[in-house]
């Protein structure tokens, strides 16, 4: 007889007023197994491992840890029953070292103990060494970049002893380096009999990490199979009931006179120097490269966040000196960055107060608030955009990844830009919305609209890009033609020939 699974669900329901997020959801997990957990967003995962880590009651069904069916869980209870998670956006107190917030998530707190911090940072020291972590326990988190305090969250699951380990996106902001570090650490659980529950839209993390993936569609279980038994083709369709075209969509039309010119520009602050290269209206212009060779820095270089002090701007024949965000969105730039959650959009306002900020003072050039032309024109970029939404005033917070990206990118439609910049336009999101994004973004530079495209996704670089420019080490290594052989990138990236 086969022992209990550690974790079992069955006929999982959960409600949210007249909004049912699961329907009767079946999910079980092993000790010493990898098992994946797939969906488009919105098909019910988050609520998923809410209702599993005690945040949300569900409304029906059972959850059974190692045979006892149990009800009534907490955050609490979960916790102590073995259960951790490690959500895509690290919940630590940014004020407090890495050693403080381990021993705050660690310790049992008790009136008559007192902290003894030397072994708390001895302890943070050994958690971050098991994975690779090379991160001082006395840093404060808000001096981290983002991969370093996922790394925290990690070594705070491992140091819990939790038996079930739930990771959500771990890799969406990790290094390369970092990635396989992370899949050591997965892999070394799996060998020490815990259960993970891997959820990723990176379908290559499942085939190289999992050994079952369910997935879920439309708040309800569709299918578990071996991954040794599926192919990507096969988990695409369950996922979104659909066939999704592999290829990106074509471009349209030649593309026209330059609107960006850019000679020998540099940041010295942000490490970036020497970057030469024109952009034309109606072309996508790719920048590629690995985590850290300057893309992001030069993003902001040319939305006036971080001004360069070296080299030429020139936007539509007019050379630009660009020192604020103000001064970038007058001028006909607009940025889309990549944390959407930090820059994108404010979770707890509507739709319609996110997509209008940045046309206040043409959309309300008194001081009469016109609420009926602000939803309107929400509207319409609602429909353009086929953002799925209740209307207008749903919270930035209630959408999808991939609808809250969308909401993001029609704020700065809104400006009517001529420059577009995307800053990993598609991380996170699943591939029934990264097909759709790809498509608007095609289709805006079919309308004229010059685009830089930054994306860590190099299939994604290669196929959408008109051009691509390579960076490395904060300058221009090389500019090649859209669909490049992938060697060839990476080569340039690396500063290599392939």
């Amino acid at each position: 007889m086969s022992p209990a699974p550690l974790l079992e669900l069955r006929q999982l329901v959960k409600n949210y007023g007249g909004v049912r997020a699961l329907r009767g959801v079946d999910f079980d997990l092993r000790a010493g197994e990898v098992h994946a957990l797939l969906g488009e967003n919105g098909a019910g995962k988050s609520t998923l491992i809410k209702v599993v880590t005690g945040a949300h009651a569900p409304n029906g069904g059972t959850i059974t840890l190692a045979g006892q069916t149990v009800s009534g869980l907490t955050p609490a209870t979960a916790r102590a029953l073995g259960i951790a998670c490690i959500y895509q956006q690290p919940a630590l107190f940014p004020d407090l070292t890495v050693a403080e917030n381990l021993a705050l998530r660690l310790n049992v707190p008790s009136p008559a103990a007192r902290m003894r911090w030397s072994d708390c940072r001895a302890r943070a020291t050994r958690l971050l060494a098991r994975i690779g972590a090379e991160i001082s326990p006395d840093a404060e988190v808000r001096s981290l970049s983002m991969p370093e305090q996922q790394l925290v969250e990690i070594a705070c699951a491992l140091g819990s002893g939790a038996r079930i380990v739930i990771m959500d996106e771990p890799t969406a902001s990790l290094t390369q380096k970092e990635q396989h570090l992370l899949f050591g650490v997965v892999r070394d659980l799996r060998k020490n009999g815990v259960g993970v529950i891997y959820i990723s839209h990176r379908l290559e993390e499942i085939f190289a990490l999992a050994d079952r993936v369910t997935v879920l569609r439309d708040g309800q279980s569709v299918g578990t199979h071996p991954v040794a038994g599926i192919d990507e083709a096969g988990l695409i369709r369950l996922m979104v009931g659909r066939e999704v075209a592999p290829i990106y969509p074509a471009a349209e039309s030649a593309p026209g006179a330059v609107v960006l010119s850019l000679n020998q520009l540099g940041c010295r602050s942000s490490g970036v120097s020497n970057v030469s290269f024109d952009v034309r209206a109606g072309e996508i212009f790719g920048l590629g490269g690995l985590v850290g060779a300057g893309r992001t820095e030069l993003a902001r270089i040319l939305f006036g966040l971080t001004p360069a002090d070296s080299g030429t701007i020139t936007l539509g024949g007019q050379p630009l000196t660009l020192r604020t965000p103000q001064a970038a969105v007058a001028h006909g730039i607009a940025y889309v960055p990549e944390d959407r959650r930090r820059h994108g959009v404010v979770l707890d306002l509507p739709i319609a107060h996110n997509l209008t900020m940045a046309i206040h003072r043409r959309l309300f050039p008194t001081t009469w608030l016109r609420f009926g032309a602000e939803r309107a024109l929400t509207l319409d970029y609602i429909r353009d955009l086929a953002v799925k939404c209740s209307g207008p005033e749903a919270r930035g917070g209630s959408l999808s990844g991939g609808n809250q990206q969308k909401v993001s990118l029609a704020r700065w439609l809104a400006t009517k830009p001529k420059l577009l910049i995307l800053d990993e336009p598609t991380q996170g999101v699943d591939v029934g919305a990264k097909s759709e994004i790809h498509k608007i973004v095609r289709r805006l530079a079919k309308e004229g609209l010059a685009v830089i495209l930054i994306s860590s996704d190099l299939p994604e670089v290669i196929g959408l890009s008109d051009r691509i420019g390579v960076m490395g080490g904060g300058t221009l290594r090389a500019i090649l033609p859209g669909g490049s052989d992938p060697h060839v990138v990476m080569a340039a990236a690396l500063g290599t020939t392939a």
